[in-house]
Order: C-alpha cells, then sequence, then structure tokens
C-alpha cells in the first residue's frame, strides 16, 4: 500500500472513532441535561452518573483522536497548500484545547451530589449547581464548536484542491464550516430560532464528514496527478 492510501486509512480509521466517539457523548449530553430544569437534570445526572462519565472520557479521547486525525490529514494533504494544512491543524488543535478544559465543568456536574456540596447548599442549592456546571458546559461546548467549524474550511479547500477526493466532499466541508457559525452565533443571538435552525444548518457538515471518512476507508485517495515533461520537438 502506498503511503498516501496508508495515511487516507489511517486518517479515516481516527476519524471514524471521533465521530463515534462524538456521537455517543452527545446523546449521553441530550439525555442528562434538561436547560432550565434543575432538579430534572439532577436526577438524570444521579441516575445515569455512569453514563456521564463514560462520555466524558470519550470526548476526552476524541479530543486526542481527533489532533491525530489533523496530523494524519497533514501529511496527507500538505502537499496542496501547506499554509492551509497549518490552519487546519491549528484550528482542530484551538478546539481541542477548549473541549478539554469544558469538559471540567460536565465531570464537576458529578461531584456536587456529594455530601460536602449538599450539605452546605441543600438539596435545591445543590440541583441548581449541577444544572449551572451543565450550562456551562453547553454553552462552552458551543463556543467551541466555532473552531470545530473553522477546521472545516481549510481541510475543505486541500480536498477541493488536491484531486485525490471527490471534489463535492470539499465543497461540503467548506459549506459545513458556515453552518457551524451560523448555528453557533444564531443560537446565542436567538436561542429559540438558532435551536430550530440547528438541524438544517449543521446537515452540511454531518454529511460532508461521514462522506470523507467513508471515502478514506472505502476507496482511500487517488494518487496526486504529476504533470507530463512537454516533449521538445527538434527543428
Amino acid at each position: 500500500m502506498h503511503a498516501p492510501q496508508r495515511l487516507a486509512r489511517i486518517a479515516g480509521l481516527l476519524y471514524l472513532f471521533v465521530g463515534i466517539g462524538g456521537a455517543f457523548a452527545e446523546i449521553v449530553r441530550v439525555t442528562v441535561y434538561k436547560a432550565g430544569d434543575a432538579a430534572t437534570t439532577a436526577e438524570n445526572v444521579a441516575t445515569h452518573a455512569g453514563l456521564v462519565r463514560a462520555s466524558v472520557v470519550a470526548d476526552l479521547v476524541t479530543t486526542v483522536t481527533g489532533l491525530l486525525t489533523a496530523m494524519a490529514l497533514y501529511l496527507l494533504l500538505k502537499h496542496v497548500h501547506a499554509s492551509a494544512a497549518r490552519a487546519m491543524v491549528a484550528f482542530l488543535a484551538v478546539a481541542a484545547a477548549m473541549m478539554a478544559l469544558n469538559l471540567a465543568h460536565q465531570f464537576q456536574a458529578l461531584q456536587v451530589s456529594d455530601a460536602a456540596y449538599t450539605g452546605a447548599f441543600g438539596a435545591q442549592g445543590s440541583d441548581a449547581l449541577v444544572l449551572l456546571m451543565l450550562d456551562l458546559h453547553h454553552h462552552g461546548y458551543l463556543m467551541t464548536q466555532i473552531f470545530f467549524g473553522l477546521w472545516l474550511l481549510p481541510m475543505g479547500y486541500l480536498v477541493y484542491r488536491s484531486g485525490m477526493i471527490p471534489r463535492v466532499i470539499g465543497v461540503l466541508l467548506m459549506v459545513g464550516c458556515f453552518g457551524y457559525l451560523v448555528d453557533t452565533f444564531a443560537r446565542f443571538t436567538a436561542p429559540d430560532l438558532g435551536a430550530a435552525l440547528s438541524p438544517f444548518v449543521v446537515a452540511p457538515a454531518a454529511i460532508a464528514e461521514v462522506s470523507m471518512i467513508l471515502w478514506l476507508l472505502v476507496k482511500g485517495v487517488k494518487a496526486p496527478q504529476r504533470e507530463r515533461p512537454v516533449a521538445v520537438v527538434a527543428a
């Protein structure tokens, strides 16, 4: 297997792990977190404490795996445009750092139910603290999404220019970048409208990333085409 094909398979496998881990963590978040309802959220955290811990671990693993994915894609696509490849890695590195730090809020929601907190703040106060921690995690995740979106822009550009992967995937990745940005800013400026728009504006990114994973794993990449030397005809 040639080096580009090997890198493509590695990147695809790592990207698949990111997708699976991220999907699991998101399912747990949606199950546990109920915005504005402290009692239900606290009860959910206590009931599903094991799942919450597992989702924190899954997100930590996918943070590292995501960085490795970016590095593999950098090695695969840096010949297309070195600056764009570096920007792709830089955007994801910022997202990974923000996500890792933000996970402390989700983990702390588990600790608030300890006697030290319930004794100091009472049951209702403790529930409110659980909700506060998950509110912080929720909004921190939305802020991190800016950089999860931005890394798709140089990746899409590199895919489009490379000729190694179908250009339509590159276009969808670039569109997906702006979908993530619209989703984030809409949720902060007009929460109700943002929530209604979210499934539609993030769809291109989801389609693009799933397509990218499947293509890398199943098809691999085409070898970069080299220009043929022009024959010189003697006079």
